[in-house]
Parts: structure tokens; sequence; C-alpha cells
């Protein structure tokens, strides 16, 4: 950061020399009156003492707030997560995100790596735990050759929390098409060789946080590969995570149980410590039964959580999933999880209250999806304290959650727990603060955009009341039933056409 740069209006500083200047002047002002009265009469000694109580006051406040804001210009400076980079930084320092909040992250699939990614901006103290597991699919060409775990949860993991996840995504799924290696992709073949190298699986993965350049670490919720099985009502035991949407929807069936084979699987070392350590556990948001409570069924997960004295966080989904949380409202998603881990679990509970564009719902609905209501207060009756944010925006075709918004909401309620503490002079808490102020700018340059959209005349999706079904489903079910009827035959159709030109070949 150059001289100059401390003087300009982005700075902040400008003010508190101002403030200090008057100060010096008020001090300069009562001291000359002391000089100047000949005889000192109460009028007189007023003249000397307020001037003088008042500058001093005034260069003492300057003195505490510029402190204060050059503490928190220097913590800026050397955050390495900007975009843009000047070398001829101030300092280089990373011993404030060194010690920054701790925060696990347990799930899997997207919602994890949404998260994962916002984190990283506020803290290299973050523990990923991830389901191993290839969730019923058959194993890659890669993975047979090599006979390593399933590592793709793994491998996005690390992805979600480099400096460059494109060039790091590119780098680990680059399948090889020549040669010896044909077939095989540079990620499976990285990790099989740190596994030699370190001669333990879990010790192979920390370490990639230095050889790769991550922040925080990314620990398998168990070193045994896992099959992820679920028991609906009617009796049937699905082995295959994929087969479970395919059934439920062809039937009346729904999920009884969600259960993980072996079931006395161990967890990863260093998993039960990073969650007894920890300042904030964070659960979801990703697919309630295949990506969130296989983690917490694996032997002392569930019991380590519900002994830390960390805040635990729930971030719910925004959308259903079909055949597996059809119709779930909020407080659904918050019941299924104190099933498998222990009532009134969750301290805070964030969900979505975002507006989201009609034609986006349409599709999922027609793809057996719908908006997860917020019942709030079935949801509050379970001892979980909810907190509203827009989480919701539009990637491509898909509602995702923002990252930056989930992240800056965890954040804040750890801050909100050191200012509880009274600790908001704090390294941590000023720096956690200071990143929250440039995350909120981002955030009203961002409603601009949206308002600019709402002007358009364009209308936004209104949620409904969680006693109401959808709209959308109710008035065209007969509609989508056809249509998927129709599928059905066509598909019917096209084998019974394949088997026919086998016959005739």
């Amino acid at each position: 950061m150059g001289f100059f740069k401390w003087f300009t209006s982005k700075a902040k500083m400008k003010r508190w020399m101002f403030l200090i200047l008057i100060g010096v002047v008020l001090v300069g002002y009562g001291i000359s009156n002391v000089l100047y009265f000949d005889t000192l009469g109460f009028v007189e000694i007023l003249k000397i003492v307020l001037p003088f109580i008042a500058g001093f006051t005034a260069i003492i406040v300057g003195f505490v707030f510029m402190q204060k804001r050059t503490l928190e210009l220097l913590i800026e400076e050397s955050d390495t997560r900007k975009e843009t980079q000047n070398i001829n930084k101030l300092i280089f320092n990373k011993k404030v995100y060194n010690q920054g909040p701790k925060i696990v992250v347990i799930g899997g699939g997207s919602g994890l790596n949404t998260v994962l990614k916002g984190l990283k901006n506020y803290t290299d103290n973050i523990t990923a735990v991830v389901t191993v597991s290839d969730y019923g699919k058959t194993p890659t060409d890669s993975r047979k050759a090599l006979q390593v775990l399933p590592l793709n949860d793994i491998k996005e993991s690390l992805v979600a929390l480099s400096y460059n996840e494109k060039e790091m995504e590119a780098l680990l799924d680059t399948e090889f098409t020549s040669g010896q290696l044909k077939n095989l992709t540079f990620g499976d073949i990285y990790f099989l060789a740190m596994n030699n190298v370190h001669k333990n699986f879990t010790k192979s993965i920390e370490s990639s946080k230095e050889v790769l350049n991550i922040t925080g670490k990314v620990l398998p919720v168990t070193l045994e590969e896992i099959k992820i099985c679920a028991e609906l009502d009617d009796g049937t035991v699905i082995e295959n995570r994929d087969k479970i949407p395919e059934y439920v929807s062809e039937t009346s069936a729904k999920i009884n149980r969600i259960f993980i084979r072996p079931t006395n699987c161990s967890p990863a070392p260093g998993v039960i410590d990073a969650i007894k350590e920890a300042d904030a556990i964070v659960i979801g948001p990703g697919s309630l039964y295949t990506n969130v409570i296989p983690n917490l069924l694996v032997k002392g997960i569930a019991k380590a959580i519900r002994e830390s004295n960390a805040i635990k966080i729930y971030v719910s989904n925004i959308m259903t999933e079909l055949g597996q949380t059809d119709e779930y409202t909020l407080s659904d998603h918050i019941r299924t999880i104190n099933e498998y881990v222990g009532n009134k679990i969750i301290d805070y509970c964030i969900y979505d209250t975002g507006e989201i564009i009609p034609e986006f719902i349409k599709k999922y609905n027609l793809k057996g999806s719908d908006v997860v209501l917020p019942d709030i207060q079935k949801a509050k009756d379970l001892g979980v304290r909810l907190v509203q944010r827009n989480l919701s925006k539009v990637e491509g075709d898909s509602i995702r959650h923002d990252s930056d918004v989930i992240a800056s909401t965890i954040i804040q309620l750890i801050c909100d727990e050191l200012k509880f503490e009274d600790m908001q002079n704090d390294s941590q808490y000023m720096f956690l603060n200071s990143r929250l102020k440039e995350t909120k700018r981002e955030m009203k340059k961002r409603k601009k955009k949206e308002k600019k959209f709402q002007e358009s005349g364009r209308k936004p999706f209104e949620r409904r009341d969680s006693s109401t079904k959808s709209k959308f489903n109710t008035k065209y079910k007969d509609r989508i039933d056809s249509i998927k009827e129709s599928d059905k035959k066509i598909k019917v159709r096209r084998k019974m056409q394949e088997v026919n030109d086998r016959r005739k070949k």
C-alpha cells in the first residue's frame, strides 16, 4: 500500500486526522487563554477548561479510531484472496487468517462446495468433512486401474477451497487419452502418489493444503468406502442412490430411513478432533438423505457434534428433491436431521426468503421439485433460531445458493457470539467485521441490479403459505402426468424397436 493511498477516500483516514487537528487547535486555544487573561473568574476558567477538555477528547478519539482503521487497512492489504494483487504490499501476513474462527462444514456435493467458496474469504481454519462413496455408481476406469477410494466429492471440495478454482478443476479432472496413462485422471494419480509418500490416506489429503496451495483442509468422513442405502416404507431396500428417486416417483413409497454399509465404520483421523475444536459447525446445504445425513451416521460423528461447544448452523435447501424430500417444509428438514443427530442440536437455521423468477420454478416443478416452504412457527417449536436471508440466485438454468450470502451470515453469527463474550476489540472480531462490511457493500450493488430487473416489469416469484400446495403442480397435474406417461411409452417403444432390430440382424 503506497503512502498516498492512506489519504484516499476509501482509506477513511482523513476524517480522524482532521479530528486530531481540531483537537490540537482547541487545546492550543485553551492554553493560550491562560496567558491572555489577567484575572481568572468563572467565565475565564470555562473558556480555558472547556476548549482544553474538548480538544483533548478529540485528540484521544482521533488517535484511537485512526489506530483502529490503520489495523483494518493493514489486514485488508494482507488479504491474499483478492483478485487484484499489488506485489509492493505494505505487509504480507497470513496470521489473522490462521487465527480466524475454526469452522467445520459437513456434507457433500455442490451444496457443501458453495459454503466453502464463501468461507475461504474469511478464515484459513476450515475443515470440510466429506462423504467417501460412489453412491452406487459403477467405478470409473481410473478408479479400477488405480484401486483408489471414490474421491469425486473430495476433489470438488479441494477445487472449492483453491485460489484459482477453474485452473484447479481443469488440472484434477484432466483425463489422459493416450499411452499407458490412457483413461486415467490426474487427480486419482496425484492422490495415489501422495498416499504412497505418506502411507496414510488422510495425511495425504491434509498435505494437499500446502502442495496445492488451498485454504483450509478436506477430510474424508471415514477411510472405508461406504454404500448409502435407503429403506422405504414398503420394505424395499435400495443400495443405489440414483435408483431412489426413480423408484419413489414411480410408486407411492417414501423414505423410511437412510443407513450406510458397513454400519460400524469409524471416522477418519482428525475428524472428531476438528468437530471438538470448532467454533462453528455447518450442516448442509445439499441432498438431505444422500449428502448430509450419511456423514452423521459414521460412528462417533453425531455424538461429537452434540458434545461440541460450537454453534451449530443448518443451511436449508432452497428446493425439494424428487423422490427424497417431496413436499418437505423447512421444519421437515430440521426434524429429519434431529432424528439422526439428536433433538435440538441445531442452534441456527439459515433459510431462503428471496424471490425467484417464475420461469425457473416451473422448470423445477416439471422435474418434480418445488420450493421449500418456511413453516416458521413449526421450525421455532423445534428450538431453532431462524435467520432469514436472500440465499437464492440463478446460475444458467439452475437455482443455486449464494456463497457470499451464506458465508457472511455464518461469520455474522460468529461475530455476534464474540460480541456476547465482550470481544469487540479482539483482532479476530475486527478483521471479520471489516470483511463483512466489504461484503455488504458488494451486496448493495447486487440489490441495485435486482431493482432494475424488477423495474423492467417482470413479476418475481412470490412465496406461498406453507399450508398450500404448489399452484403450478395443482393446475397442471393432469398435464404433467400425461407428459410423464407419454415419455414412458416412448421409452418402451424404443426398447421394443431395439429388440426387433437385434432380431433382424
